[in-house]
């Protein structure tokens, strides 16, 4: 065994074997992309509750079709299976990926992290990437349209081994171990929680993001999909999961593309 798989042990088969909330977990050797194993499974009619996590991902894709891959068994990357209720309106499904941002960030919080949002879909820690979310809307035949909620927690990437200087690791703001079996098992439970929340009173669940956002009152520049670039100070996130800008034009909302702190901190 070489010193990195050493200091780099596997998930715990045993302790994932058997968890409340109705979470199944499958450990995969390596794959490509959980997300993309998962939302296979979705439209072959997979019950939700159903959790893919991998020692290795070799092809991981994020936000705008990012690349994204990590040395084996040094981050957590993670996609679980939801079926919203029908009952659900549409309009809260963008509070999804939103609403896993809060279960990752008080997950930390509760492990001493000083972890915070950063809109609409990273965590942050002192101003710093430790996790980036992934959601996919995924459409089946005979069944209500399946989310598959992806995230990965850097857990102990080296500096070197960063992906961008303003990324962190959990081992890195630590300076200790960090027990990745422990770590998903209390996301798990974490998600679970704002998930019900989430179906049942939206409103609560926008308070908590609220409440651990830290774009809110940070000067931003938001680089949106169709080519236009918002900035001034994020002074909100709207009933919608949107973010509301104060530009010298005026208040601008913003539902989708990339939102840049201009204090994102690089590593010293």
């Amino acid at each position: 065994m070489t010193p990195s798989a050493m200091r780099r042990p596997s998930l715990d088969h045993a302790r994932l074997s058997a968890l409340p909330g109705g979470w199944r977990v499958e450990i995969l050797d390596e794959t490509p992309s959980t997300n993309a194993v998962l939302a296979e499974r979705a439209r072959s009619g997979e019950a939700p509750g159903l959790v893919i996590t991998t020692e290795h991902q070799t092809a991981g894709r994020g936000r705008l079709d990012r690349g994204w891959t990590t040395p084996a068994r040094s981050a957590l990357t993670v996609s679980a299976l939801l079926r919203p209720a029908p009952s659900v309106p549409v309009e809260r499904w963008p509070w999804l990926p939103l609403m896993t941002g809060v279960a990752v960030a008080t997950a930390l919080r509760k492990e001493g992290y000083a972890a915070g949002l950063k809109w609409p879909n990273d965590v942050l820690i002192e101003g710093r990437k430790v996790c980036g979310i992934l959601i996919e809307r995924i459409e089946t035949a005979g069944a209500s349209p399946a989310a598959v909620v992806g995230f990965g927690i850097n857990t102990s990437l080296t500096r070197e081994e960063l992906p961008i200087e303003t990324a962190t690791s959990l081992e890195l703001e630590s300076g200790a171990p960090v027990d990745r079996t422990a770590m998903l098992i209390a996301v798990l439970a974490e998600l679970s929680a704002a998930y019900e929340i989430w179906e049942s009173d939206p409103a609560a669940l926008a308070r908590r993001y609220r409440e651990l956002s830290v774009t809110v009152g940070e000067q931003v520049r938001a680089e949106l999909p169709g080519g236009d670039v918002w900035e001034g100070v994020a002074t909100e996130i709207d009933d919608f999961g949107r973010l509301v800008i104060a530009t010298d034009e005026g208040p601008r909302v913003v539902g989708a593309g990339d939102v840049i702190h201009a204090r994102l901190r690089p590593r010293q």
